[in-house]
């Protein structure tokens, strides 16, 4: 007899399906809940009350087969009635404002659905946004008004604080102090000799090397005078060069104006000034080029006396050294006189703490990659050290002094050329020493997240006034351009100078700022937007310019600032709309009118000047008055129609849509002439 295959046994039946009739007898016969019981699960325990709840209200009407929802289903009604309930709760009755706020912002701070705020909007404000549309303080008052909820402004924190915080924990250094170079800007009009002036004292030639004569970046350089270390910074005098003036003298100790003897003071000059003493730096006056037979060092004196500047001998403050930067006169007298104010000063660092710099210029090298031109203000930097600079960071691979040598350390008061960094870094940005590299990059990552933010913010900002802007705007023209320099700071100051050019009709855009040569997506954004590239100091790869010719994309190149922004106004004013200017062609008189059932009247006339022509305006006078601006719209001799009627010779002249001549009018005509606008 064959022995039955083994069969496990069989699990219990399951629950019965009808959960309210096991409810019912569970209810008339209570039991311990064990683990295998079903019913032990709360959620499907709520289930089956609700079930009994459907069938209590049921009862008394006809049955009908429910259909048994889904865990799916289950869950979505509790999700609901959850949310409900949190809408209840999470409902705010005040706002805290610190700054500019997304729609989604508001929603979360005040419990008010993101929906409602953005049907409001619409409806009352008839402004169209979205979640990540920032908002003013005006508007965002206006929704809490509307919802019952209390706006009330903050302070904003900064949440660069925070990484300061930590900056300053890992830098802190000895507490010792030693005496640190003075670190010296010069600044002052163009072409009054500031170069020049570094020339004499760092016995090199560095004018020859720019551009138009003219200074285009800013340059750091250290001499030795006396055996003492003196860093100067030689700032570009056009006046584009603003900002780039403003960042010298916020980093300096002390300020030397350079004023040309010949020339006096220029708008560049008060400029200069403006800049010293607004970051509260002393100013030496250098009367610059007393060799010349022109110059009336006493006149520049007078004249910067009305700006503040007295002269020591007459009862002032400010220093004054009278010199020639071509001759090399008195060069040796301004670098005592430089000791003289600084040692005042008593300028101190600690050489054992993290080092803390600005950077005075950044680039992309081709070979090195990003470099920054950097002056250590604090501390001592070290190559291997990790940076953050901005918003980017990287580990110093090099530095190099203003000589081109290699140098391991940096003290203060030294300006170095560093690589190692990751992007470039913005002129002016600050630069830290950090111990390690993940701390460095943190804090690059949290920057460069609040810089996107805040950009962001700042393009998707509405305010009040916006809305009446953007209706204007909508009739401007833009000219748009793609703009690559070789140094971050050229870059700043030409985008800040071509959106400076102000016009009623047309504005320049600047879609693209970077640094680095004209490459193939410059040319794709170029070509996507109607754009212009402008490169200043750098060229362009065979890829791109091979790209460019066969777009159609105008490439134009430049070393010097004035001609780029001179080019991009006569761009401008070629968008403007054409104008024209009536410019007087001749004269005629009525002697007699004729019907004629064709036409309707003509003007038998005499032309008595000059000459007259079809298209031409007219001008129609009666009684000395101007009654009439048209245009003549036919001219007939005898009966042919002719183009042009000379002095002396009578005619029959029909006006557009005018027939009602009387003896005696004027007719006199006009040719309208383009009016040609070079520049705005």
């Amino acid at each position: 007899m064959k022995d039955k295959p083994f069969r496990p046994e069989r699990p219990e039946k399951p629950a019965p399906k009808n959960l309210w009739k096991q409810v019912v007898r569970e209810e008339a016969e209570p039991a311990a809940a064990t683990d295998t019981d079903i019913y032990a699960s709360p959620s499907k325990r709520l289930e089956a009350i609700k079930q009994r709840g459907l069938g209590n209200d049921r009862k008394g009407t006809k049955t009908t087969f429910l259909k048994k929802r889904s865990k799916k289903d289950r869950d979505s009604g509790s999700l609901e009635q959850d949310a409900k309930a949190a809408d209840v709760v999470s409902a705010k009755n005040h706002l805290f404002f610190s700054g500019p706020m997304t729609v989604k912002e508001v929603s979360h701070e005040t419990g008010v659905k993101s929906s409602d705020i953005i049907m409001f909007l619409m409806k009352e404000l008839q402004l169209m946004s979205t979640l990540n549309q920032s908002l003013d303080y005006d508007i965002i008052s206006l929704v809490c008004e509307h919802f019952g909820i209390t706006i009330t402004k903050t302070a904003k924190v900064d949440a660069d604080d925070e990484l300061e915080q930590v900056i300053a924990a890992k830098s802190e250094g000895s507490g010792e102090q030693v005496t640190r170079p003075p670190v010296v800007t010069v600044l002052g009009h163009v072409d009054h000799g500031k170069t020049k002036l570094l020339d004499a004292v760092r016995h090199t030639d560095v004018v020859a090397g720019e551009a138009g004569g003219i200074t285009q970046h800013i340059g750091a350089y250290q001499i030795v005078h006396n055996s003492r270390p003196i860093t100067f910074l030689d700032t570009p005098g056009h006046a584009a060069f603003t900002q780039l003036r403003a960042r010298g003298a916020k980093v300096t100790d002390l300020a030397v104006l350079v004023v040309a003897a010949d020339d006096g003071v220029m708008p560049q000059t008060v400029e200069a000034i403006d800049h010293a003493k607004e970051a509260k730096v002393p100013i030496l006056v250098a009367v610059n080029k007393i060799d010349k037979p022109q110059a009336n060092p006493d006149r520049v004196k007078q004249q910067l006396s009305d700006k503040g500047l007295i002269p020591e001998e007459w009862g002032g403050q400010t220093v004054y050294v009278n010199i020639s930067a071509k001759m090399k006169t008195n060069i040796e007298e301004l670098l005592d006189m430089v000791f003289l104010v600084t040692d005042i000063m008593d300028l101190k660092y600690d050489p054992k703490r993290k080092a803390i710099g600005t950077v005075i210029e950044a680039k992309i090298d081709k070979g090195k990659g990003p470099v920054a031109t950097v002056l250590v203000q604090n501390g001592t930097l070290y190559s291997g050290d990790f940076v953050v600079a901005g918003t980017t960071y990287g580990k110093i691979r090099a530095m190099e002094n203003d000589k081109g040598e290699r140098v391991p350390a940096a003290g203060a008061a030294t300006p170095v050329e560093l690589t190692g960094l990751h992007d470039v870094p913005e002129a002016g940005d600050q630069l830290f020493a950090i111990e390690d590299e993940k701390t460095a990059r943190e804090i690059s990552s949290k920057r460069l997240l609040k810089s996107r933010e805040e950009k962001l913010r700042y393009e998707a900002r509405v305010t009040l006034e916006d809305l009446f802007k953007k209706i204007q705007q909508e009739q401007l023209k833009e000219l748009k351009v793609v703009l690559k320099g070789d140094v971050q700071g050229s870059i700043e100051a030409i985008t800040s100078a071509l959106e400076g050019i102000k016009h009623e009709e047309v504005r320049v855009k600047v879609i693209r700022a970077d640094v680095g040569e004209i490459k193939e997506t410059d040319v794709m954004l170029a070509a996507a937007s109607s754009a212009i590239i402008l490169g200043y100091n750098i060229g362009i790869n065979a890829v791109a310019q091979a790209q460019a010719n066969t777009e159609k994309i105008e490439v134009r190149h430049y070393n010097v600032i004035y001609n780029l922004i001179d080019d991009v106004k006569r761009a401008m004013a070629g968008m403007l709309a054409i104008e024209y200017e009536e410019v007087y062609a001749g004269k005629a008189e009525v002697r007699k009118v004729f019907a004629s059932s064709r036409v309707g009247n003509i003007a038998g006339s005499i032309v008595q000047d000059g000459e007259l022509q079809t298209g031409q305006v007219a001008k129609v006078f009666r009684g000395g008055k101007e009654i009439l601006k048209t245009k003549v719209s036919s001219l007939k001799r005898f009966k042919d129609n002719v183009k042009t009627v000379a002095q002396g010779y009578e005619c029959g002249i029909l006006l557009d849509k005018f027939d009602t001549y009387e003896e005696g009018d004027v007719i006199e005509t006009f040719k309208l002439v383009e009016k040609k606008q070079e520049t705005i």
